[in-house]
């Protein structure tokens, strides 16, 4: 009902829905925007109705001081402290709604009833500042009453409405998704009750794989609380491209229906309708229409709630989908594939505007973003039979669900359809050599190179001399001529990294890998049998960076004085502190120099803007005491040697055992020529990385240098602001003097969001999200699957672990996490074994779990999900799978290893505990 006149008192109290639109969520919430925006498009019907704004809901508020210091209290509780939240959040809503609607408010409430239909029944909405956001949608956290009749009980529920504001479930809801409950503000829409023949929930996209080319519409008879509320099974259509390709009709033995005096009631479906569909498939159509043209004022798509009244079609609530994984901004309208750059770098979290830039500045391909994660797009490598199949191989190799998602996509012949060879464009970022930088290519083989040592050493040098001028060069460039150096060196990074002798040594590594497995297990029938010939290799810069903490725990442990101090340090100038103790002097000289070799280096290391070692020294500290108190002094040393002594020794039985073999000599010769090939370029393959990692802190340290004096000229707030601008934004706020303050916090609210998201590992143009999965049934039962990279079998306690600075690792555990970069490494040391989410045979874990004889299982999905922490499991890396222990079963184990041992027994040959034995001795 258009014309309703608006309410005010010293702010505005009551507005009209037809006064509203999307641009005034801080004055009637998300809710009560989107409605207002839906009820002036053309076509689109909404209830009539009004908002009951933010401003009354702070009038009341101001009426009860205390409210304040409970306010405090909660943001201070631990999300996780449920007692807590649950008996603070009640007190708050207990005096929420005992106080008291002041009687010129309640006068405008009922006023607005009465001019849109004073004897009407209606609905009264929570719709609160932070609900119904593109970013986050709060869905089902705040309170809805239906049926409400006559002014006393509407208000009385729009007090409840105010108070659901500090439901439990609300409050735990914005503590876990960093929202402060002092920032949000509580308003409530009031609309006149529609009573449908049916009502239901349409997504313009499809919520389970993110496809924006289908919608998904569920329906049922009654009003939509029965499908919302979970009591019935609705139908369920899908539509794409104006066409239902698919439904299912649910039978619908309840529905809820409004009652005449107000509330509502579950009734039985007439019997005679419980097998028909709650919409014909032109209505189905229809309301697929009428979605997408919401979504098409909104800009994203939509999750709409809608009610049918007498075949028209009322939209009572539309909200973003915020689940959905966001696509690739594309210069065409063709489809597209993309493969995820943070699966193949380890590095799945999302990066801030700054750290992304930066990374597709000196990468070695384009990368387009979305959801604050850079992919490759690869379409035109897929559409090509000849690259696609190389394409495929390599991806296998590397993570076999990229491989088995990408097949998924290519099984569908319209997302890619194939071309002739002569149509494909050349494509200069397609070379097999671009693997070990982007992880995302496949082509041509590389040149052949000799097995000399000599080559790794020379490509180090050269790298050290380059990261040494660029240390040099940088100190004398400040402000715009900074930037138009680090543009310039930008070229010389990708340069050193594109070197094609580096590409093939690390091809070479890689290749001598396969080769290994293929024709030891061809000739031998012996599995992953690389994985002990590469333990202790030579030049690999990560699993010495591990080794060398051993070494400075060496240093460190003497001094008991020195242990307690750094057991209470609490902020990052321990440092300075150090050498005011007994022995202090010598630990800070050990913790310096680990930092000067390795400081640079952190978790999630390809996103510039997070804090280095260097920076934020205490990340170490946990490992490094831990090193102190479980492993005695020489350990790096010992280690070293022993897996050199097990790789020569497993050299030997190999080359013994294939003498024996027809044709034997010939077989030997090919075989020793792979070892010295893999022990020569294996170590240099994380080279790279280290080169890389190297130049960003240099990058760094200078651009916050620039950030520092933006403050002083008071053009941002803090240092960190200018990780919310990209490198080009950046440059012009130094060119200019001027940043755009909103522009920060909206991408500080978007990078929010994005850290709720998973990236998929491949991504399609129409937003189809797709992991791959395992196709094996020769695992045992109820075990998780994943990809072995270094072989044995491990049993022992699940130590599930997000943050390095959070480790709490005991000897014998077992490192579950999501994924683990070099930054990681100091950890491998104190495990017996390796789980993680993400990685393929050469990513970074796999190598150094492999130099450790670290037995290890990477791309096992919801790894961190599914294992508990501190379940025992067994970890068999030979075949690829995660078992779960019964408590009872491992403790017997546990004894009949004991008898065995005390009673001088050796371990059965194959047995479990044997295999352990092996394991912790390596």
């Amino acid at each position: 009902m258009r014309g309703l006149p608006t309410y005010e008192m010293t702010e505005r109290h009551v507005l009209s829905l037809d006064d509203v639109d999307e641009t005034q969520t801080l004055v009637v919430g998300g809710k009560g925007a989107n409605l207002g925006a839906l009820a002036q498009l053309d076509g689109i019907r909404v209830p009539p109705g009004f908002c009951v704004t933010t401003a009354a809901f702070r009038r009341i508020m101001a009426e009860v001081p205390s409210i304040d210091d409970r306010l405090g209290q909660l943001v201070r509780l631990d999300p996780d402290d449920r007692d807590a939240i649950r008996v603070l959040s009640a007190e708050i809503r207990h005096i929420i709604e005992a106080t008291p609607v002041p009687s010129d408010l309640a006068a405008a409430i009922a006023r607005a009833a009465d001019a849109i239909d004073g004897r009407a029944a209606y609905a009264v909405r929570s719709s609160a500042t932070a609900e119904d956001l593109p970013t986050a949608s709060f869905a089902g956290q705040h309170d809805t009453y239906l049926n409400v009749v006559g002014p006393t009980a509407i208000i009385k529920h729009v007090r409840r409405c105010w108070a659901s504001l500090f439901s439990e479930r609300a409050v735990t809801y914005r503590q876990r998704n960093g929202v402060d409950h002092r920032t949000v503000q509580m308003a409530v829409v009031v609309q006149r009750m529609a009573f449908p023949d049916a009502a239901g929930i349409l997504f313009t996209a499809d919520p389970v794989t993110g496809n924006r080319k289908v919608s998904s519409v569920d329906a049922s008879f009654g009003l939509g609380e029965a499908l919302v509320s979970g009591l019935v099974n609705p139908d369920v259509f899908t539509v794409r491209d104006g066409e239902i390709v698919s439904r299912a009709v649910a039978t619908k033995q309840r529905a809820i229906h409004a009652l005449p005096t107000g509330g509502t009631k579950e009734l039985a479906v007439d019997p005679q309708r419980r097998e028909q569909p709650a919409l014909t498939d032109t209505q189905v159509v229809r309301l697929v229409q009428l979605g997408r043209r919401i979504e098409a004022h909104f800009g994203c798509p939509q999750d709409i709630e809608w009610c049918l009244v007498d075949d028209d079609f009322q939209i009572v609530q539309s909200r973003p989908i915020t689940t959905l994984f966001p696509v690739p901004a594309a210069d065409d309208r063709g489809r597209r594939v993309y493969v995820s750059v943070g699966h193949q770098q380890m590095m799945t979290d999302a990066m801030k505007p700054l750290g992304l830039s930066m990374w597709q500045l000196t990468a070695m391909a384009p990368m387009h973003e979305a959801g604050g994660r850079l992919f490759v797009d690869i379409t035109e490598r897929l559409a090509s039979p000849a690259s696609r199949a190389a394409l495929l191989e390599m991806m296998g190799k590397g993570d076999p669900l990229v491989r088995d998602a990408l097949e998924t996509v290519l099984d569908r012949a319209d997302v890619v359809p194939a071309r002739p060879e002569a149509s494909v464009p050349a494509h200069p970022d397609a070379g097999a050599r671009r693997a070990p930088v982007t992880g995302v290519a496949a082509g041509p083989p590389v040149a052949p190179i000799d097995t000399d040592p000599a080559i790794v050493t020379g490509l180090v040098a050269r790298s050290q001399a380059s990261i040494d001028a660029l240390r040099r060069d940088i100190r004398t460039k400040t402000g715009v001529a900074l930037f138009d150096f680090l543009i310039s060196t930008f070229q010389e990074h990708n340069r050193v990294l594109g070197d094609p002798v580096s590409m093939q040594a690390i091809t070479a590594g890689m290749e001598a890998t396969w080769w290994l497995n293929d024709h030891l297990l061809e000739w031998l029938g012996e599995k992953n049998a690389a994985d002990t010939l590469t333990l202790s290799a030579p030049g690999n810069v990560t699993s010495e960076m591990g080794l060398a903490l051993l070494d400075v725990a060496d240093v460190i442990r003497p001094y008991p004085e020195v242990v307690a101090f750094l057991h209470g340090v609490r902020n990052e100038t321990f440092l300075e502190e150090l050498p005011k103790l007994p022995g202090g002097t010598e630990a800070r000289q050990a913790i310096e120099a680990y930092l000067d070799r390795y400081g640079m280096r952190c978790v999630g290391e390809i996103d510039i803007t997070r804090p280095r070692w260097r920076e934020r020294p205490t990340t170490l500290l946990p490992v490094l005491l831990e090193h102190v108190e479980n492993f005695a002094p020489g350990e790096a040393a010992r280690r070293f040697q022993q897996g050199q002594q097990t790789a020569e020794k497993k050299a030997q039985e190999v080359l013994a055992r294939l003498r024996a073999l027809p044709d034997g000599e010939r077989k030997a010769t090919e075989t020793r020529r792979m070892i010295d090939r893999v022990r020569t370029f294996t170590g240099y393959r994380e080279y790279p990385k280290y080169d890389i990692i190297c130049r960003y802190f240099v990058y760094k340290q200078a651009l916050l240098a620039e950030a520092e004096r933006l403050v002083r000229a008071r053009v941002i707030r803090a240092q960190e602001d200018v990780f919310f601008l990209t490198f080009q934004e950046f440059h012009d706020a130094v060119r200019t003097n001027h940043v755009d303050d909103r522009l920060i916090r909206r991408r500080r609210e978007a990078f929010r969001s994005y850290q709720a998201l998973r990236p998929p590992r491949v991504l399609t143009s129409d937003g189809e999200a797709v992991n791959g999965a395992y196709r094996r049934d020769d695992v045992p039962a109820g075990a998780l699957v994943g990809l072995p990279v270094s072989t044995g079998i491990v049993e022992g306690r699940a130590r599930v672990i997000l943050d390095l600075a959070q480790a709490d690792l005991e000897p014998g555990d077992i490192l579950v996490t999501a994924h683990t970069d070099p930054s990681w490494t100091p950890l491998f040391v104190a495990v017996a074994g390796l789980v993680t989410e993400i990685g393929g045979l050469m990513t970074h874990g796999a190598v150094i779990a492999r130099e450790y004889g670290l037995p290890a299982v990477v791309g096992v999905a919801d790894a961190t999900r599914l294992i508990p922490d501190g379940q025992r499991i067994r970890v068999d890396a030979t075949d690829g799978y995660v078992e779960f222990l019964p408590v009872g079963a491992q403790a017997s184990a546990q004894a009949e290893r004991l008898r065995r041992e005390e009673g001088g027994e050796p371990s059965p040959s194959g047995d479990d505990d044997g295999a352990l034995d092996e394991a912790e001795a390596r």
